[in-house]
Parts: structure tokens; C-alpha cells; sequence
């Protein structure tokens, strides 16, 4: 019994370290920073237009992506 919680912790124990090690890094130049911005923005425009509502009980309208970026 021992030897499975001193497996498990040693586990638990070396994700925290690999995770403290990656820290959180951000974006040094205007062009990354750019990159991140669109992106979001994307992101935030899929989130609208592919929520269940617009998918499942919506016909198609202005707001759906094929229209956006056609």
C-alpha cells in the first residue's frame, strides 16, 4: 500500500515541477502579440456561430462563419 501512494505521489510531484518549469511565458514582440489578438478574435467568433443554439435550431444567417470568411 505504501509503495502505491509513494508512486502516486512521486507522479503528482513531478507534474508540479514540470509545470512550475514551463512557467507562463508571453509574447515579446508587436507581430506575436498581433498573432494572439487574431486568434482571440476568431475564437470569439467561432464561440457565436457554432454555439448548440446556431448549429442544432437556427437556419443559417449573417452571422455564420461560411459567410464571414468566404
Amino acid at each position: 500500500m505504501w509503495l502505491l501512494f509513494g508512486v502516486l505521489g512521486s507522479v503528482v510531484v513531478l507534474l508540479i515541477v514540470v509545470l512550475l518549469r514551463r512557467g507562463r511565458s508571453g509574447t515579446e514582440n508587436a507581430e506575436g502579440l498581433r498573432i494572439e489578438e487574431q486568434a482571440r478574435l476568431q475564437a470569439s467568433q467561432d464561440r457565436v456561430s457554432y454555439n448548440a443554439f446556431a448549429v442544432h435550431n437556427a437556419p443559417p444567417n449573417q452571422s455564420d462563419a461560411y459567410r464571414r470568411r468566404s
